[in-house]
């Protein structure tokens, strides 16, 4: 029996499931990686109604369209398989007069009837080859337009601001990959070519009933409607379980995602069984929603059968008394009934593929409302190119590292200032340390600096050039970090040293590792510099870890550096270690530096405390010491930093 609350579930719905997509963010959030702290629950609860599904089809149609040539030769050989079907049913007619024909001798019967079920032969032939090659070719059409979307969708992640990532999780991002890609490209690989074979065969079959008898073929379409609204009732509840079901699996993946991620903490914490019955709740929420969808989803189908049964069962009534009354022909009557079934057979086919088709719209529009997100600019359109002396770059201003907030105020929520009045001056080359207790608003700083968020009042500068000026992708390459939580790729030891500058030589990257105390440890490593680092950087120590990541820093050549409690992880030996490494990497650049541990502030050449948000006391350790306050109840244990 489950023991979370209703409150808990709401929150694992609203919290996993992202629904509305808006990136509004509520009170109490984490901090995502070291890199700020938005205000809330990541995916905030509202605006979850779906988009509209003819505007879903139409942006799918548009990656399909871009294959014009092969869509008209599919086209074409659906034409042709659809033509070839028809044509070789008609041919049933004459067939079938001819050996009911009581004027024909039974040489004539059966020469006629080898004539006509070869020609209906080489017909199917035909329609047999159309329909290999529209397979063929159709699939190709929709994997190239599953690429496109896929790298339209990475491309549009890859643009989106860190406030999007910080406010939604990484499981449900990844399942817009996986799933819903997934759900898309199975219905263009399969659904596609079905539609366009289903609208041909149903235009064709219905000239050729009216051909062979407008009464009979009046009859028919007055079932029409009654097909036309099952349809469409069934298939708008479907749609909409469909589009939950997806919502849900991304509230699935997103929680395991983060369970997995966090398995030791979980086990330190003896949350093995809180961590199951959340995830029982949310993966039987999933069940229903799945339950609902494929319900609605299977049902189209059999319903839509069986009305077509009738309209069968109506069609051979009246046609057998056609038969009997008027000159109406039996050769007509059996081909009429089968058009029958095929006219029906579109809809049918197309019904009994709706849970494909709805699962792959309710997919697309998890994909498209990521890539309809505002991406992050890149600036004004005259905003200006800057770089450090170290590092020119041809037309860009040359800059010493000066940095200043002047008055500067911010909030992640209206409802919540997070900096009040914020004015700091560090001078090229000074190093500034940041010190308060969590929430203070330490990182927050960082995070304007980068323009991670823009500031709301006031005003960062750079050697006297306001920020929103500068392009952000030349701002944030003359600004190196060195976070709490280390990042290591899949790749060689060089290779994530080189991430800092991709176009660095072996040469700068040993150096860069020299200057961070790293090169002694990599050169024991079994492949040395090109030892491929596992999961993260797994077979490495947390220490190790963090002097690559420092490393990665040095090789940049930015003239300001951000030490966002670059040591708080790592124990006291190892961190004497890393220090000498930060040490080098500090001389020349402006440093501001975030530390719980008061010891490795003690040589910055300014020091600012921090309390929600203001600036309570600054000065160098001894003027801070001096002064008796919170500093020195810091340093001196009275008080603890929480």
């Amino acid at each position: 029996m489950s023991h979370i609350s209703e409150e808990r579930k709401e929150i694992l719905l609203r919290r996993y499931g992202n629904k509305g997509m808006n990136g509004n963010a509520g009170p109490g959030g984490r901090r995502p990686g070291g890199m700020g702290r938005p205000g809330g629950p990541r995916g905030a609860l509202g605006g979850g109604k779906p988009k509209n599904a003819y505007t879903t089809i139409k942006r799918l149609l548009a990656y399909i369209g871009r294959d014009k040539i092969k869509i008209l030769f599919v086209l074409a050989c659906v034409l042709g398989s659809t033509l070839t079907g028809l044509g070789g049913s008609y041919i049933l007619r004459p067939v079938i007069n001819n050996l009911v024909s009581a004027d024909r001798s039974a040489e004539e019967k059966i020469r006629n009837l080898a004539i006509g079920l070869l020609t209906m032969a080489c017909i199917y032939l035909v329609g047999i080859i159309c329909s290999y090659l529209q397979q063929r070719i159709m699939i190709g059409v929709s994997q190239n337009a599953l690429v496109r979307i896929r790298e339209d969708l990475f491309r549009r992640i890859q643009k989106l601001p860190v406030k999007y990532h910080d406010t939604h999780t990484h499981g449900d991002l990844m399942s817009r990959f996986t799933n819903d890609l997934d759900s898309v490209g199975e219905m263009l690989n399969n659904t596609m070519a079905h539609i366009f074979s289903s609208v041909i065969t149903l235009i064709g079959t219905l000239i050729l009933m009216f051909v062979t008898n407008w009464i009979l073929s009046a009859v028919t379409i007055i079932t029409v409607p009654l097909l036309v609204y099952a349809a469409g009732m069934i298939g708008k509840q479907s749609r909409k379980y469909f589009m939950a079901q997806q919502q849900a699996l991304g509230a699935v993946n997103g929680y395991i995602e983060e369970t997995v991620t966090g398995q030791k903490v979980i086990k330190v914490f003896c949350h093995e069984e809180t961590a199951m019955e959340e995830f029982e709740f949310l993966s039987d929420d999933l069940r229903k929603k799945q339950m609902k969808a494929q319900f609605f989803g299977g049902i189209i189908g059999p319903v839509m059968g069986n009305l077509s049964q009738v309209s069968y069962a109506i069609s051979a009534t009246v046609g057998g008394i056609l038969c009997l009354t008027s000159n109406f022909d039996i050769g007509g009557l059996t081909i009429f009934t089968q058009y029958s079934r095929q006219f029906s057979r579109p809809v049918n086919e197309l019904s009994m593929q709706m849970n494909m088709i709805f699962a792959a719209l309710a997919g697309a529009e998890r994909v498209f409302e990521v890539m309809d997100e505002a991406p992050e600019t890149a600036g004004p359109a005259d905003a200006i190119e800057i770089c450090a002396e170290a590092n020119p770059v041809e037309g860009a201003q040359v800059i010493k590292g000066e940095v200043e907030l002047k008055n500067v105020t911010f909030g992640y929520t209206p409802d919540k200032t997070v900096l009040k009045n914020i004015n700091v001056k560090a001078k090229p080359g000074q190093k500034v340390a940041f010190v308060g207790s969590t929430g203070a608003g330490k990182t927050t700083i960082t995070n304007q600096i980068n323009r991670f968020y823009e500031v709301e009042e006031g005003h960062i500068l750079i050697d006297g050039i306001d920020i929103k000026k500068i392009r952000k992708d030349s701002l944030r390459g003359n600004i190196a970090m060195v976070l709490q939580d280390t990042h290591l790729f899949s790749d060689t030891v060089r290779e994530n040293i080189r991430y800092g500058r991709l176009d660095a030589t072996d040469e700068e990257v040993i150096a860069a590792a020299k200057i961070a105390s790293a090169h002694s440890f990599i050169e024991r490593l079994p492949d040395g510099y090109d030892t491929v680092l596992e999961g993260d950087g797994s077979n490495l120590s947390q220490g190790e870890r963090q002097l690559l990541n420092i490393a990665r820093a040095a090789i940049s050549k930015a003239p300001i550096l951000i030490l966002d409690e670059a040591t708080s992880s790592v124990d006291t030996r190892t961190e004497k270690y890393i220090e000498r490494g930060m040490d080098r990497l500090m001389k020349n650049r402006t440093t501001f530096v975030i530390a719980h541990r008061l010891s490795t502030v003690r040589n910055a050449d300014h020091i600012i405390v921090l309390e929600h948000g203001e600036i309570i006391e600054q000065g160098t350790h001894e003027e801070l010491l001096a002064m008796g306050g919170r500093y020195y109840q810091l340093y001196t244990g009275a008080i603890e930093l929480d």
